[in-house]
């Protein structure tokens, strides 16, 4: 059996994870698509629940062999990838999927499911509420906050390709409009 497919993209800081923290809790019929990464794992992270952390040769031995569903070099040698097994094994177990990825990896999964996907594109009310969030979040040094504010500028380019945008300036309305959001499409 294949479930549905939520995706959920933002750039760095929008506040998707917050989004699908939210949504995990209020839908039982979901589970949450771990992907992989070759970053370093940030203390507050948790092998596994968060992603699963790779190293490099690691990862790319997975791309080479096509057990990526979709993957992403999403900054200079850092991967992002979602296993096709995560997936399979939710499905499986009679759950629809949510993606919390990057804005293209969000693009490419949608066009692998066409008509069994909502792909929502979270934006954060303006690019210095963007810069207070990340400098907040304390995990940036100068040069990679740099690099995230010029891929925000980019990958806005490309929320009219998702099927809904919802701006994050408070996030419990965000939430709650994306949670009505999955909701219909869920009970279509």
């Amino acid at each position: 059996m294949q479930g549905k497919s939520i995706v959920i993209s933002a750039p760095s800081g929008a506040g998707k994870t917050s989004i699908v923290n939210f949504i995990l809790a209020k839908i039982d019929s979901i589970e949450f698509s771990v992907s992989a990464c070759n970053r370093p794992q940030r203390p507050a992270e948790v092998n596994g629940k968060n992603y699963h952390f790779l190293s490099t040769s690691d990862f790319k031995e997975k791309i080479d062999k096509g057990l990526f569903l979709e993957w992403e070099e999403v900054y200079p040698d850092q991967f992002y990838g979602t296993p096709f097994s995560s997936v399979k094994t939710i499905w499986e177990r009679g759950k629809h999927v949510i993606f919390d990825v990057d804005v293209k990896g969000g693009l490419n999964i949608k066009s692998k499911f066409p008509n069994n996907c909502i792909s929502i594109f979270i934006m954060p009310p303006s690019l210095e509420e963007l810069k207070n969030r990340l400098l907040k979040r304390g995990t940036e040094e100068d040069n990679s906050l740099e690099y995230r504010i010029q891929k925000f500028e980019e990958e806005i380019n490309y929320k009219d390709q998702f099927d809904f945008v919802i701006i994050n300036d408070k996030l419990e309305v965000a939430c709650d409009e994306t949670l009505n959001l999955i909701t219909n499409f869920l009970n279509k």
